[in-house]
């Protein structure tokens, strides 16, 4: 491959010039074109003679353009630290191809952090808020943990503070580390619940040492009470049983169909943080609900679709599993749901009246898979007495279709 077809991406810190290895600086030196950022460009000193372009906003649509039309030349990106972590790199080795990308990484923001705080990498959540809304930060809330928050800007930090205590972590420490490794670094540490510092340079990582607070299992069967709604939900027991049978793993896509509150749909995406779901719920109210429940919870990027399936399954991302919590008596949803998984991919089917068992039935026959019928008893008081109380039975369908 010719050195003109490759595109050469180099991590450069707050600390600019000086902190660049030889080949770093090398490339650089013998670039013809240089895409970075404005911040980035800027810690190149003038005699890099390379045409600088800055990236437009948005970026993502705009690089297959941007790089055809500079082909043939010697090209360099620079990125913040390492290209490879939540960066530039990534999205580039998606689009050419990791064969015409050479990566010259520098540390990264979250590696410069633990280094100044003397905490284990190994051991600490990392969540990025650079494109990802505040309430993301809930899935790893647990007494004890570590947390190093990627920011978004100069008022990241006090919307963190803010959802720290709103959900009951307001006693969790909090530093803030700006422009670590250059001249202009700075520490400043609080307390969450008494964040008063005004906003700072926008170029910072936040370290969370959560303090006490509601711990939130990552295990599926979260108490019925975490949930708002109307009462449509899929109960705690069952529902725990129900994400067994669906088996989430990383970076699956779930379709929730008729996902009523959003539990099952949210579950899924608590178990992992690459795991993918689209709620499908015809009720306004209740899809506005599940919008509200996913953010409580930590899952803010669950797509929400207002719309009766089969309808509307139109034009949604080709799905790893299907889970039918509602609407399978429809015409066409369960032969729609069945055509839309990809090969080898999972349905599973709750069933609480006479008719949906009957299409449980007939659909169990035709395909085969795994029944299983729960009952639910609950104790409650009884005058002075504790006795039980049972929900609906609910039948599970779990089938791999042939």
């Amino acid at each position: 491959m010719r050195v003109e077809d490759v595109v050469t991406v180099i991590g450069i810190g707050a600390g600019g010039w000086p902190d660049l290895s030889g080949t770093a600086r090398s490339a650089l030196t013998g670039a013809e074109v240089l895409f970075g950022g404005p911040r980035q460009l800027d810690l190149v000193p003038q005699q890099v003679s390379a045409r600088r372009v800055a990236w437009p906003s948005p970026l993502v649509p705009a690089l297959p353009g941007l790089l055809e039309a500079e082909r043939g030349q010697r090209i360099c990106v620079l990125a913040s630290g390492d290209p490879m972590f939540h960066g530039i790199g990534a999205t580039l080795s998606r689009l050419i191809g990791p064969d015409r990308l050479r990566v010259l990484p520098h540390p990264s923001s979250v590696s410069l952090a633990a280094a100044r705080l003397g905490w284990d990498l190994a051991t600490a959540d990392v969540v990025s808020l650079v494109t990802a809304p505040v309430a993301a930060l809930g899935r790893v809330l647990s007494p004890g943990r570590r947390i190093l928050v990627l920011s978004a800007g100069a008022h990241t930090p006090e919307a963190v503070a803010g959802l720290l205590a709103d959900r009951g972590f307001g006693s969790s420490a909090m530093t803030v580390l700006e422009q670590l490794g250059g001249p202009a670094e700075r520490v400043v540490t609080g307390t969450a619940g008494t964040w008063v510092l005004p906003p700072g340079d926008p170029l910072n990582v936040i370290a969370v040492e959560c303090g006490d607070g509601p711990p939130a299992s990552w295990v599926a069967g979260l108490p019925d009470d975490a949930y708002a709604g109307d009462g449509q939900l899929t109960k705690r027991e069952v529902r725990a049983v129900t994400l067994a049978a669906l088996t989430p793993s990383p970076g699956a896509l779930l379709w929730d169909v008729g996902a009523g509150s959003g539990s099952i749909g949210i579950e899924w995406m608590r178990a992992h943080p690459s795991c993918r779901a689209v709620a499908v719920e015809s009720s306004a109210d209740r899809a506005a609900t599940i919008t509200a429940n996913a953010a409580a919870l930590g899952v803010p990027g669950l797509r929400v679709v207002h719309g009766r399936a089969p309808d509307a399954l139109d034009g949604l991302p080709t799905p790893d599993t299907i889970f039918i919590g509602g609407g399978l008596t429809r015409d066409g949803v369960l032969d729609s749901c069945l055509a839309a998984l990809r090969p080898g991919g999972r349905l599973v089917v709750n069933a609480v009246t006479v008719e949906s068992e009957a299409a449980v039935a007939a659909g169990y026959a035709r395909l085969g898979g795994e029944l299983t019928r729960l009952t639910v008893q609950r104790g409650s008081p009884v005058g002075g007495f504790t006795g039980w109380r049972s929900f609906m039975p609910v039948t599970i369908w779990s089938v791999v279709p042939r």
